[in-house]
Parts: C-alpha cells; structure tokens; sequence
C-alpha cells in the first residue's frame, strides 16, 4: 500500500504516541472547560485549524476536535485543504498515496472520494509539507471511529479555485454520499507583534463572519496580512455556502504564540467552527 510516510513528526509535534498523548492531554486539560462542547448539537459543516507547532497551536486546535468528538456523527471522510508552502507541485494537487502515517498509526485515503473530485493527483505537494500532515495525530487521538481523509494542498489562493475546489466536493458527495467535515488548515498574521496581529486578524475574521470569500481576498492582498491559508479558509466559505442556506461561524479560541514564547514577535492562531 502507497503510504505518505510522517515527515515532520519529531519537529511540528512529538515523535512518539507516548509524547503526543502526554502533549495533547496536557494541553486538553488546560483548554476544556472553555471548550464550546454545546456546539456539537449543530449540523457541523467544518473549521478553521491553526497548523504551527502542538506547543504553541494546539491550544486552539484542540478545540475543534473535542467538539467533533462530542458529536452524535461519526464521519466518513475527512477532507484536510492545507497552503502549499514548499511550492512543490500543481496549483491544485490531491495527495495520491493510499495512506498517510504518524506515530500514531495509519489513516487510509478516500479512493472511491477521489475518483469523483476530477482534480489533479501526485504525491509532490504534500512530500514535505507540514500544514496537513499536522492535522491526522488530532484526529487519531480523538475519534474512535473509522474515517478517511482527502489531503489537498493549494498553491494557487484565490476566489475562482476556492470556488472550483468547493463544487467538486459538492458535486463528487451527490455520488458518494458520505458524512464529510472540512478541515481549512491555516494560521494567522506572522512575525508581528500582538497588537498589529489582532488589528489585521479582525479584518479577515469579519469576513468570515460574513462568508464572503471575495472580500476576504482582496483584504488580505489590500493590508499585506499574512494569514497563510486563506486558499483553504475560502474553500470551506465556498463549500459552506453550497450546503447550508444560512452557514453560521464561531470562533472557538484564539491565541499566538507569544502564549509560549513570549515575543514581540508572534503568530496568530484562531481555531473557528462552521455550522449549520
């Protein structure tokens, strides 16, 4: 079987399920009881989910994934839309392995998903990319049921390929029909201090309250914001209005890095649920 071997465990996150575990409980214990648990009763749609370092952004990952374990649907598949930040690879590029590893075990790819997208498939992007991969231990520790994942990765940001991408999931699932949650893999403003980060992270988190992906995009170009994954944040805009008549979003927690380290000089992480 094809496998996408782990490529940034031991640097991203720990490289051992002992330390992941002991990591990921030990942050959990600190995050839950502001964890938005209530919010599993909505028709979840997907999120936005910071992708640096477990250290400093599992803070607010975690959030995301307590509440998909708290919720009453088991899901089929997976899909992690994560930038390209190596620039290997297509503009659009699903990942062709057959699985992907972590410390933690195997995760199989959606075969079956993947044949219906219609969209370009190689395993380049995603050979040393961290912004997906980063994802899979989250959801190997919390969900005790079987899924699959779809890795894509985009090089190509902008509205038109939000859209492109949104559409094929769309259409692809009236064939397949699985229980799909998209995960939008991004972090926020970089290597600014708190106070610009938060002013410039406002702009775009409005909007996403608004769901408007054009706006969003020339936002960020307009005021240089270095939210790095704002390809994936507008696919799950596009993909949400698609879906639901009225999509609503939460922001679930938000933090940077000087939490950690402190610094001047941060990133910003903010972990948002979409839902219906």
């Amino acid at each position: 079987m094809k496998t996408r071997e782990a490529a940034v465990a031991g640097s991203f996150y720990p490289g051992t399920k002992k330390e992941i575990d002991t990591l990921l409980d030990r942050i959990l214990s600190h995050e839950k009881q502001n964890i938005r648990t209530e919010l599993a009763s909505k028709n979840l749609i997907g999120a936005i989910v910071p992708h640096a370092g477990y250290i400093f952004s599992a803070y607010e990952a975690v959030h995301v994934f307590e509440i998909l374990k708290k919720s009453q649907v088991q899901f089929d598949t997976f899909f992690i839309i994560n930038p390209n930040h190596t620039g290997y690879g297509k503009e659009i590029e699903i990942d062709s392995n057959e699985r992907w590893e972590t410390p933690l075990g195997y995760v199989e790819t959606d075969l079956d998903f993947i044949q219906n997208l219609g969209l370009p498939v190689s395993d380049t992007a995603q050979m040393r990319e961290h912004s997906g991969e980063v994802m899979l231990p989250f959801l190997q520790k919390w969900l005790d049921y079987p899924y699959k994942i779809i890795p894509i990765c985009i090089l190509r940001q902008n509205p038109s390929t939000a859209r492109e991408i949104a559409e094929k999931i769309f259409n692809a699932n009236k064939v397949v029909n699985k229980k799909i949650f998209i995960i939008a893999s991004s972090d926020f403003s970089h290597f600014v201090t708190p106070q610009t980060g938060k002013e410039k992270d406002d702009l775009v988190l409005k909007e996403i309250e608004n769901l408007d992906s054009d706006q969003l995009y020339d936002t960020v170009l307009k005021n240089h914001i270095s939210v790095c994954g704002y390809g994936p944040i507008m696919t799950l805009i596009e993909y949400a209005r698609l879906i639901a008549r009225k999509p609503e979003t939460t922001i679930l927690a938000r933090g940077h890095s000087g939490k950690t380290m402190p610094s001047s000089s941060v990133v910003d992480y903010v972990s948002i649920l979409f839902y219906h």
